[in-house]
Order: C-alpha cells, then sequence, then structure tokens
C-alpha cells in the first residue's frame, strides 16, 4: 500500500545509520539522521544506534527495530504499527501522537519518554513542517494497543491519554510516571510495578491487576472495580477437596463408560492461571465455561469436543493445540499464541452410516491480535468474532464461516480461502 512518501531503500538507510554513528562519535564524515515524512516501512534496523535522530511523520509499519538505541529521538506522529522493537531502548524518545498498535516492545525501556497525545503535523509541497495549533480535532493520541510490553521499563514516562488498550504490560516497570487520563481496556497488568504514578482517571475496564503494585500510585477517577484481580479470577482449583489428577480419573471413567460411571471434568468458573502442566494432562471433552487460563501455556495440549464458552484465555500460549470440534464460544483469546493450533472439525458416524461434523465454534469470540499462523480453521463457525489485527498467515480457512467478524487490518497473507463465508472482502 503505496503511503504516498518518498521509500528509502535498505541500502540508503544503511548509509544514513553508517554517517549517523559517525555523527555521533564525532567522526569526520558524519552527519545527524534527519529523516522526516519518509517511508521506511520493512526496513532493518537491528543494533543500530539511532540515538538523537529524528523521523517525524515517518512510516516505519513492519520495520525491525529491536536492540536498537533510539534514545532522545523524535517519532514524533510515526507509524509503527507491527514493528519489532524488542529490547530497544528508547529512553527520553519523543512518540507523542505515535501509532504503536500491534508491534513488539518486550524487554524495551521507555524510561523518561514522551508518549503524550501530539499534535498532527501536515506535510507541505517542500516536506516542511505545517503545525496544525488551530484545532483541538488534530490532537492525536499516542496508541500502543495490542503491543507486548511485557519486562520493560515505563519510569518517568509521560503517558497521560495514551491508549495501552489490549496491550500486554507484565511485569512492566512503571515508577514515577504520568498516566493520567491513560486507557488500559482490556489490557494485562498483571505484576507490573506501579509505584509512585498516576493513574488518576485511567480506565481499568476489563485489565488484569493481579499481583500489580500500586503503593503511593494516585488512583481517583480510575476504575480499578472494573478491573480483574485474585478476589474476581475465579473459584481456586483447591477448594474441590480433590486433585487435578484425581478429578481426571473421575473424567476419564465418565468417557470410558460413555457417561454412565465417574463424572465429566467440569472447572466452569475455576481460575486455572497457575495450574501447572495443566497440558499433559487429557482435557477430551472437559468443561470450563467462563474459566480463567490467562497467561497459562497449552501449547501441543488436546482438548477436542471441550466446551469452553466464555473462557478467558489472553496471552495464552497455544501453539499446536488440539481444539477439534470445540466448542469457544464468546471467549477472550486476546494476544493468544494459537500457531498451527488445529481448530477443524471431528467426524462422527450417525446409527444410520451417515456422516457428521462437529464444528469447532468461535462465534464471538475476542481474538483481537491473535496469532493464528499455520492454524487448521477449515469450516469453523466465526460468526461476529473479532479479528482486529490477527495474523492469520498461511491458515487454513476453507469453508469456515466469518460472517459479520471484524477483521479490521487482520491479515490473511497465504490464507486458504477457498469457500469462505463471508460479508466482507477479504486479503
Amino acid at each position: 500500500m503505496s503511503t504516498g512518501l518518498q521509500k528509502l531503500t535498505q541500502s540508503e538507510l544503511d548509509e544514513i545509520i553508517r554517517k549517523h554513528q559517525k555523527f555521533n562519535t564525532g567522526i569526520r564524515g558524519g552527519a545527524r539522521a534527519l529523516i522526516k515524512f519518509k517511508d521506511l516501512s520493512g526496513l532493518d534496523f537491528r543494533k543500530a544506534d539511532l540515538s538523537q535522530a529524528d523521523f517525524t511523520g515517518s512510516v516505519m509499519a513492519g520495520a525491525n527495530m529491536a536492540h536498537g538505541n533510539f534514545r532522545g529521538t523524535s517519532f514524533f506522529a510515526c507509524d509503527m504499527r507491527g514493528a519489532n522493537l524488542e529490547k530497544a531502548c528508547f529512553a527520553r524518545a519523543d512518540l507523542r501522537g505515535a501509532s504503536i498498535v500491534g508491534a513488539n516492545l518486550t524487554g524495551a525501556d521507555f524510561q523518561k519518554a514522551d508518549l503524550r497525545e501530539g499534535i498532527i503535523l501536515e506535510r507541505t509541497t517542500n516536506a516542511e513542517l505545517a503545525s496544525s495549533y488551530y484545532s483541538e480535532s488534530k490532537r492525536a493520541k499516542t496508541i500502543f494497543s495490542g503491543t507486548r510490553l511485557a519486562e520493560t521499563n515505563l519510569s518517568g514516562a509521560r503517558a497521560q491519554d495514551a491508549d495501552f488498550s489490549d496491550a500486554d504490560l507484565t511485569g512492566v516497570i512503571i515508577q514515577d510516571a504520568n498516566f493520567k487520563n491513560a486507557n488500559f481496556h482490556g489490557a494485562n497488568l498483571s505484576n507490573a510495578d506501579f509505584t509512585g504514578s498516576d493513574l488518576r482517571n485511567a480506565n481499568m475496564t476489563q485489565s488484569i491487576i493481579s499481583g500489580t503494585v500500586l503503593d503511593s500510585t494516585e488512583t481517583q477517577g480510575a476504575n480499578l472495580g472494573e478491573a480483574l484481580h485474585e478476589e474476581n479470577m475465579g473459584t481456586k482449583l483447591e477448594s474441590t477437596g480433590k486433585s487435578l489428577p484425581e478429578l481426571l480419573e473421575d473424567h476419564t471413567a465418565w468417557i470410558a463408560s460413555a457417561g454412565r460411571k465417574g463424572n465429566r471434568l467440569d472447572l466452569s468458573g475455576f481460575d486455572l492461571r497457575h495450574v501447572l502442566d495443566l497440558k499433559k494432562y487429557p482435557l477430551t471433552a472437559m468443561k470450563a465455561v467462563g474459566a480463567s487460563l490467562i497467561n497459562q501455556d497449552l501449547g501441543n495440549a488436546e482438548i477436542q469436543s471441550a466446551v469452553l464458552d466464555r473462557a478467558d484465555f489472553r496471552d495464552a500460549m497455544m501453539k499446536a493445540t488440539d481444539f477439534r470440534g470445540s466448542s469457544l464460544k464468546y471467549a477472550t483469546m486476546t494476544r493468544a499464541n494459537l500457531q498451527n493450533a488445529n481448530l477443524s472439525p471431528l467426524q462422527f458416524t450417525n446409527p444410520d452410516g451417515s456422516k457428521r461434523l462437529q464444528r469447532v465454534n468461535l462465534s464471538g469470540a475476542n481474538l483481537r491480535y491473535a496469532i493464528l499462523t499455520g492454524a487448521n480453521l477449515s469450516d469453523c463457525i466465526m460468526t461476529g468474532a473479532d479479528l482486529t489485527y490477527a495474523v492469520l498467515h498461511d491458515c487454513d480457512l476453507r469453508r469456515a464461516d466469518l460472517s459479520g467478524a471484524i477483521l479490521n487490518n487482520a491479515d490473511f497473507h497465504g490464507a486458504l480461502l477457498n469457500d469462505v463465508i463471508s460479508d466482507k472482502k477479504i486479503g
């Protein structure tokens, strides 16, 4: 997609980086990197030292900026959607008005960075900046929606009004920072440290604050009562008086006897986040309606023909998990990793010899920012599902029903789409 900006090549960027490094070290022939209103999408910045550079108004979508040094650099009003910013340094950087939707910022450093809203700038014919200060409608919030910020350092950051909705801030250090009016709707703030920070009027609806440190934090007006914490995450497994192996023994007998013996494993409403090695147990035909499985590792688990409606799988690891024939209606799977998962139907033989399919049902499910690369979703019911910014590279979606699904910025690159049912254009 054309951005309307001058597109730089990798070799041109490499030369700019080389000269900027000379500039920073005082070597003759150096020049500060001033790359305003340029298209740098998809380029490789890995390990580059571009501290004090200026990228104002540039597009850097999908760029690889991992391990880079961007201390004091200006990213004012930049488009950095989907970029890899892992373990990069953005200390004291200017990120006002930047869009960083869906980026990976794991382990990045944002100490004293400026993440406030910024005035939208317009590009004139000679690439000079025309500031639009005359209209409040020209203000743009810094957007971190759906980003992975786990274990980053945001101490001292100025982020009032910033949007962190659906972001993963697990274990983030945010001491003495300004997050007044920030939006954390649906964000994972587990074990984050907000000591001494300003969270006044912050939107915490459906956010996860289990283990979150709020010492000396200003929270007036913040709707913390609408967040999820230890007391409202569900019933603890220990309250059943039985261990999981004991419950599964009854479940195995129930399956083997077609329901005549034993009891079906029903963990509906339970908090299963901290159950160790859950994926190693046979979970076929289990019931866990409304259960909490946030951050749980279910990679390669066998969960066929299960009922998991309204379960919370945010940030869960479910690579190659077998969900064939399961019901996941209205499940929350934001940022979940479902790479190579099997969500295809189970086939059964009726008494008259005819065949029937038991399809996976993801109707109404929240799959925002989920990774579904290589997943088998053939024949899957996904009516009304939210796939905003979901990555569906090389998925098998043949005959899937996407009627009414939200597909904003979903990436279907390489997906099999034969006979897909959809009221929107895909691809």
